[in-house]
């Protein structure tokens, strides 16, 4: 959305003068100044930079407010949980907050539907939702089940003390085996909706490893650590080097396979993580899901590497 700040607000913080025009908490809009997602002529802002009146800002915020309904309807796994963490195993489809658009049958719906937890969290907790993926992401995502744990996991995100491991299918040949993409990545200044690599945006690093490729069609299997953690990253950055993900609506590569897979190829199979109760780490996996396996299987035996199982 586009707002303007109007003269109250002249000179007020960037997350307060957020709040007050877009009618949601201060932490609900620190969180998105925080992520990038508040742009004034082309740059991002931070929580504590000032406003003038007349300023347009193009604002992404998740329309989280506090009236979030219990839906036990919402259909995820859980991959592990314990007195103080959950980790959700999230199907491809599934939004993980509420926003503009989208009101229910949220992952945040759906954990206040099974979860006393959830509710005790609140708005301003996420409802213990860590992190996020997209919605065409399936795969691994942290909940924290106190708000201690929800703090302690954030900060272990900030300090990236939290390993996370993707695949995702790419277009083309890849020269190397192994490589490192270091781009900083922002709101693309011609379409606030997307994201892309930006001189004005907050630095990115990710680790990629070929696993698999294909010659025909070309495509290569591969596994990706983030270093960080920025909207879109691993998509805006496989594009950015001319390999953009299979099936990706948004940033729109032309393959063969994106009729046959029906969504984004990316799933989030692996988190190793600190427990907040000072136990060792822990590690979670995730499986490829059906839809994945089934176009894999659609390419065929690969031309160089092979498929997990």
């Amino acid at each position: 959305m586009r707002v303007v700040v109007s003269e109250d607000l002249d000179g007020a913080r960037a997350d307060r003068a957020v709040a007050t025009l877009c009618d949601v908490s201060r932490s609900v809009a620190k969180r998105a100044i925080e992520a990038g997602d508040v742009i004034r002529a082309d740059q991002a802002l931070r929580p504590s930079d000032a406003v003038a009146a007349g300023d347009e800002l193009s604002v992404t915020i998740e329309t989280s407010v506090n009236e979030v309904e219990a839906d036990v309807t919402v259909d995820f796994a859980v991959a592990f949980e314990d007195d103080r963490i959950l980790v959700v195993d999230k199907p491809a489809g599934l939004v993980v907050h509420p926003g503009a658009g989208t009101a229910g049958g949220t992952l945040a719906n759906g954990l206040l539907g099974r979860y006393r937890w959830a509710a005790d969290l609140g708005a301003d907790h996420r409802w213990g939702i860590v992190h996020r993926l997209d919605r065409e992401t399936s795969g691994l995502l942290m909940v924290a089940k106190t708000v201690d744990s929800h703090r302690y996991l954030q900060d272990a995100l900030r300090e990236r003390a939290v390993s996370r491991r993707y695949r995702a299918l790419a277009t083309g040949a890849f020269g190397s085996t192994t490589g490192t993409i270091e781009a900083p990545i922002g709101r693309d200044p011609s379409n606030p909706t997307r994201m892309a690599v930006t001189s004005a945006g907050r630095p990115a690093r990710t680790h990629y490893r070929t696993v698999a490729a294909w010659d025909e069609p070309e495509a290569t299997l591969l596994a990706i650590e983030l270093e960080t953690g920025r909207t879109h990253q691993i998509r805006v950055h496989l594009q950015a080097i001319d390999h953009p993900v299979v099936g990706d609506p948004v940033y729109r590569p032309q393959h063969p396979l994106t009729v046959a897979v029906g969504r984004t190829w990316l799933h989030a199979a692996e988190l190793v993580f600190p427990h907040p109760g000072g136990r060792g780490p822990v590690t979670v996996t995730s499986a490829l899901p059906d839809d994945l396996v089934a176009s894999l299987e659609w390419l065929g035996a690969p031309s160089t590497g092979s498929v997990p199982s």
